[in-house]
């Protein structure tokens, strides 16, 4: 693929000004939050579209375990490789070419799920690349298009899409498949792709990234292997920037080991405690279905919710998930059960969208879509890690003593983080005066 030119031939659009004017009466933000809305309603259909071949009889289980282990493959690959071609180039350049290689692999999944299992797994590989790809572009085109006062707005304007994505769009596959075969569908993803390849706007002009730190004497890279080379040091630059911010590092644990243990424990443990302990799938269905209209009031809340401690009041949101586990914990009424998970998911937007705000607000402009692609590596990345171990640890321990260490984690991994510095308004904490450090 040719590499992109660093400057822009265009003129780049100014970030959307704090007016009066409704943030989606903005056309570059609604062309953003467009494409991002559709990106994400492509990652999510891929999975749920290879389930329904499962279930028709065209794909088998071992199959679809494959395809989305490329699929996690390819999305863990290029997100911080991606990351620092956003910072180097152009965030608007990979958000186009990640969206076009997955637009271009999608209709490739059913062409493979029907003829090669090699074919499809390569497909998947490729559209998992262009998921990853776009995520940290994202993140950064974002603080490009959109002023600094309205980027938690927009932030929770964007992950309400995506929440609101995953309540309708099920029902309304499982309608589409009535009609529409999996090949069509998947073609559908690829529109999908597509549109959020081309939809979205030129942001303003990125501060341009230094070159790489070298050692003292040391000469410039040349040859085949110095674009390695310098793709290495550009995401080493990015993990330098992301230590100096301690509360985005304690921050990033936190979330982690929320994910790898409270959502797994969702994933593995929730489906077991319905059928065991309720008698059947409706509580698996109504906790999935609370925690997505938690997630969607918990976006519309901080939307305009501004804490005078934004950091620890994001932390204490993280920290909501505990209640999901520890609400299978016990012989409960479905009712408390389903109640925790709409705590659940308010509390996870309650993290996220001043996550998001305030590293497109404190990270240096040049190395925010590095920073982010850690962001995603980490959380994301150590996810599968954590389900495939819960199933064992069940099995060894039980279940009671696996899902009590779930909850603990999820309670005590931002208890933990709170007391990083600046973690109480996620900010970097101001160094102090020449004569304070003179005279320690």
């Amino acid at each position: 693929m040719p590499a992109e030119p660093s400057a822009d031939p265009q003129p780049a659009a100014a970030p959307s000004a704090p007016t009066g004017r409704r943030l989606l009466g903005d056309p570059a933000f609604l062309r953003l939050w467009a494409g991002s809305t559709a990106s994400g309603l492509a990652t999510w259909a891929l999975p749920f579209i290879l389930g329904l071949a499962v279930l028709e009889g065209t794909l088998t289980a071992a199959g679809l375990g494959a395809a989305l282990a490329a699929r996690t493959a390819g999305f863990l690959a290029a997100v911080p490789i991606a990351g620092a071609l956003a910072d180097r180039r152009s965030r608007r350049g990979v958000v186009l070419w990640s969206g076009l290689a997955a637009a271009g692999a999608s209709p490739l999944v059913a062409v493979g799920a029907a003829e090669s299992a090699v074919l499809m797994a390569a497909a998947a590989a490729v559209v998992g690349a262009g998921q990853g790809a776009c995520r940290p572009a994202f993140q950064a085109l974002t603080a490009e298009v959109v002023a600094e006062p309205r980027r938690q707005e927009a932030n929770a304007a964007l992950t309400l899409s995506v929440r609101v994505t995953t309540l309708v769009a099920p029902g309304a596959t499982a309608l589409a498949s009535t009609v529409l075969g999996t090949g069509a569908l998947l073609a559908g993803t690829a529109v999908l792709w597509a549109v959020a390849a081309l939809l979205p706007p030129r942001g303003a002009a990125a501060p341009a990234a230094g070159p790489s730190a070298a050692a003292p004497g040391a000469a410039p890279a040349s040859g085949p292997a110095s674009g390695r080379f310098r793709l290495l040091a550009d995401l080493a630059e990015g993990l330098r920037e992301a230590r100096r911010h301690p509360w985005f590092v304690s921050g990033l644990g936190a979330l982690t080991a929320v994910i790898a243990t409270g959502y797994s424990a969702t994933g593995v443990l929730l489906p077991v405690v319905s059928r065991d302990g309720f008698g059947g799938e409706a509580v698996l269905a109504g906790a999935l279905t609370a925690y997505t209209a938690g997630a969607l009031a918990g976006a519309v809340l901080i939307a305009r919710l501004r804490p005078p401690s934004a950091g620890w009041a994001a932390l204490a949101g993280l920290a909501l998930y505990g209640f999901a586990p520890l609400s299978l914990l016990f012989a409960v009424h479905p009712a408390v059960v389903i109640a925790a998970y709409v705590v659940a998911g308010v509390g996870i937007e309650l993290f996220n969208v001043p996550w998001f705000t305030a590293a497109q607000r404190e990270v240096e402009p040049s190395k925010l879509a590095r920073v982010s692609s850690l962001d995603f590596l980490f959380s994301y990345g150590l996810a599968p890690v954590g389900l495939a171990l819960i199933a064992p640890a069940a099995d060894a321990f039980g279940t009671a003593a696996v899902l009590a260490v779930c909850a603990a984690v999820c309670f005590a991994a931002p208890a933990a983080a709170a007391l990083a510095p600046g973690a109480r308004h996620f900010t970097r904490p101001t160094a102090p005066p020449p004569e304070a450090r003179q005279g320690r």
